[in-house]
């Protein structure tokens, strides 16, 4: 805690900034040798089968009694693969691998990184390695043995139809990927037929999540009883008393810091900088927006920012310090005032300019940090500093009238001046709100509960009512009288598992801050929240619903009861993450894919809470990324992070080759993102890794995409047609980890990775 109370959000910015760079180059390197290792063992492949083929001409054609001649290439090339480092496991050890290159923001969408203004260069999201060429589909099984005939009769850029087989192959980054056709659907099939938009649209509903982490002064109450945030690229607004949320959403990347106009009605966002899906900058800007109609009024500041706007009080002052406070002074507005670093300067506006004064700290001792201001009624500031102290500033004076010191044991976070004169400041590494007198006497304190995390910033709401948002994503509500409790949770790392309850307005979420929280839709609070040992990644509910499975990055999974959340079974598969777990229909298999290339299969007893072994599937040469089932549980299907679509029998965990066999199998669920009914999410040069997650209602009408561009995209279902049309939606600021539709498919779920937010979708 001691590192959070003294450095400011900037400075850490610019040390993640670092490690990021140095994450992504051992990224690239790791993926160009997994790259290097792939294209060896495929050219090891083809000269086994050269050399078969040509030892069995010579043994036709080598005159009796002369040895024919050796050949050395496969075993210089095994030695080859030797010699060259494996894959390191993702067991949770290392540091966590962080999306594209931000000098923007931890939690953008997957972006071009770019030095200066001119070079582009690719980074992929966490879990989507760089795909893998490997052998050509004629020469293995892939979905099915269904080989595209050279004879082409129907075929569009980068798709090719072959009627003979009926099949469609599409291409990602050079390798193809071929696809069924099912009976029912070739004789009338042409990639020229138009795909229409879905009839239903989403309309955003609810937004789960508060950005406390690395953000402060971002919370506020309006005129309107609406307390007003932000997490990801949305700013929120919302009603405690009506349970209702409204949305400003037009941001386009992570927003930084908010501020509120003396009208109570008018709003400041400032963002950071970002790149487009074509790698086409977006600066850094504020936006002026209405908070009754959420009209944007202004943007303000394009092409000035280099970075990210991370204070906003109506103005820009320049400053060689870091900056984290800037703000007018209510009585006064001429007076700007701004913080930071080792300063703080009470700027005048005179004649349309500004001239500073320092603020003079003289017989105390300078603070490395000065995080927060507040104003009291008679015109006085008061500041809090990473040293725990208390300043008061005299009305049009930079002197220090009156010092509180030892306030706070760490940083002072969160300052606001109540209506009866009071003052309430909140702390950081110790966790307390305490409440101090006009007369700068302590009255009373409450103590945050640890799991909330440190105070970040204060806010008063109706009566004696504060709101409280910490450093672990959360908002709380209460008094120091009373205590706090919690109103708004959020997760706090990257969140990627996702899984929605077979029949009840429920969902689950898990992910790198090892918490999985089961929620309701319908109340949009926690139903419980369990911490667990390993940062987990994946989840499943068995079809009864009593049951869920989560699967960890280390290759532990785990089986919790749905009602009272207790551990049911822990298992372990491997040593690397668990990317799905997934009950087949009928609730007798689980199917458990992991980053080891491996599917394992369970059969299931007892509603889901005895599971024994049967066997794993082994054929897939890069990780298992998607999966599954059929209607009647007799299989499913797989895709890995090298594009390929395998079959499988889960009875024998054998690889199902034939063809015939699953072309006109009904699935129970089309969350891979290969496969004929969902080829059409793909766009032009995708390059495999742009689309983390997919999902079809249940009524079959409609496919939602997640993307690492932070973009939901709803299609019609089947979505067989290339580059099919699509409705899009923004407000996540990072790649979007997963999609599910509620049982009913009134909503769509989805999570962001790095913004660690959940947004709910409303099917209209």
């Amino acid at each position: 805690m001691s590192l959070d109370d003294n450095l400011s959000g900037t400075s850490g910015m610019e040390v993640d900034d670092r490690v990021s760079a140095l994450e992504q180059r051992l990224q690239l390197q790791e993926d160009e040798l997994a790259v290097l290792k792939a294209a060896l063992a495929d050219a090891l492949r083809r000269l086994r089968a050269c050399e078969e083929q040509g030892a069995a001409l010579r043994a036709r054609v080598t005159p009796k009694g002369r040895a024919p001649p050796r050949l050395g290439t496969t075993a210089s090339v095994c030695q080859l693969l030797k010699g060259l480092p494996t894959r390191t496991p993702l067991n949770g050890s290392g540091p966590p691998r962080r999306v594209g290159g931000y000098a923007t923001s931890p939690s953008s969408p997957k972006k071009e990184a770019t030095s200066g203004r001119s070079s582009v260069r690719r980074y992929l999201s966490p879990e989507r390695l760089a795909s893998v060429r490997r052998e050509d589909p004629r020469s293995r099984t892939t979905s099915s043995s269904s080989n595209c005939s050279a004879k082409k009769e129907g075929k569009t850029k980068e798709v090719i139809f072959s009627v003979e087989d009926g099949s469609v192959k599409m291409f990602l980054r050079g390798r193809p990927v071929p696809m069924m056709i099912p009976d029912e659907l070739a004789p009338t099939y042409s990639l020229d037929t138009r795909s229409e938009l879905p009839s239903c649209r989403l309309k955003l509903d609810w937004v789960y999540g508060y950005r406390g982490r690395d953000c402060r002064a971002n919370l506020y109450l309006l005129p309107t009883g609406e307390i007003v945030y932000f997490v990801a690229s949305v700013a929120v607004l919302y009603s405690v008393e009506e349970q209702r949320q409204r949305h400003y959403l037009g941001h386009n990347d992570d927003i930084k810091c908010l501020a509120i106009h003396p009208d109570m009605v008018t709003i400041a966002t400032g963002q950071v900088a970002g790149t487009t899906k074509e790698g086409k900058p977006l600066p850094p800007h504020v936006r002026i927006w209405d908070s009754v109609s959420l009209s944007t009024l202004h943007v303000l500041g394009l092409g000035v920012f280099d970075r990210a706007v991370c204070c906003v009080g109506f103005s820009k002052s320049c400053s060689n310090e870091a900056v984290l406070v800037a703000t007018f002074h209510p009585t006064d507005p001429t007076v700007l005032i701004t913080c930071g670093k080792s300063h703080i300067y009470f700027w005048t506006l005179e004649g349309g300019s500004l001239s500073k004064r320092q603020g003079l700290f003289e017989k105390h001792e300078k603070p490395k940090y000065v995080l927060c201001v507040t104003f009291l009624e008679g015109g006085d500031v008061v500041t809090g500093d990473s040293g725990g102290n208390l300043y008061v500033w005299g009305k049009g004076g930079n002197r220090i009238t009156q010092a509180v010191l030892g306030a706070h044991d760490g940083g002072v976070f969160g300052l606001c001046a109540l209506r009866d004169g009071t003052l309430v400041s909140g702390g950081g590494r110790d966790r307390r709100v305490v409440l101090w007198g006009s007369d700068y006497s302590k009255l009373q304190e409450v103590e945050v509960p640890e799991d909330f995390g440190p105070v970040r910033t204060v806010a008063e709401g109706h009566g004696d009512t504060l709101y409280v948002g910490t450093t672990r994503n959360s908002i709380l509500q209460g008094s120091v009288h009373t205590g706090f409790s919690l109103l708004v949770q959020g997760h706090v790392e990257e969140l990627w598992g996702l899984a929605t309850h077979p029949s009840r307005a429920q969902f689950v979420t898990c992910g790198q801050d090892k918490l999985v929280h089961l929620w309701s839709s319908d109340s949009h609070q926690p139903l419980w929240s369990r911490i667990i040992e390993d940062p987990a990644r994946s989840a499943g509910f068995h079809p009864s619903g009593s049951v869920l499975a989560v699967g960890t990055v280390t290759g532990r999974w785990l089986l919790l009861d749905t009602e009272t959340h207790d551990l049911v079974a822990i298992h372990t598969d491997g040593n690397e993450q668990i990317s799905v777990v997934s009950f087949s229909p009928d609730g007798a298999y689980l199917a458990v894919g992991s980053h080891d290339n491996l599917v394992y299969v369970y059969t299931v007893d007892q509603g889901g809470r005895k599971v024994s072994r049967l066997g794993k599937c082994s054929g897939h040469s890069s990780f298992i990324t998607h999966l599954d089932w059929a209607q009647d549980s007799s299989c499913f299907v797989t895709n890995s992070g090298d594009y390929e679509i395998l079959y499988w029998d889960p009875a024998t965990c054998k690889q199902i080759t034939s063809a015939d066999a699953v072309r006109n199998m009904e699935w129970a669920t089309a969350t891979c993102v290969l496969g004929f009914g969902v080829f059409g999410i793909w766009s032009e040069g995708a390059d495999g890794t742009d689309i983390n997650a997919v999902a079809r209602s249940h009524d079959g009408k409609l496919l939602a995409s997640a993307d690492d561009f932070g973009k939901v995209h709803l299609f019609s279902y089947p979505c067989c047609q290339p580059r099919a049309l699509s409705h899009k939606y923004g407000g996540h600021s990072s790649h979007v980890t997963n999609v599910a539709f509620l049982w009913d498919d009134s909503m769509a779920l989805t999570t962001g990775g790095k913004d660690t937010s959940v947004l709910q979708w409303r099917v209209v």
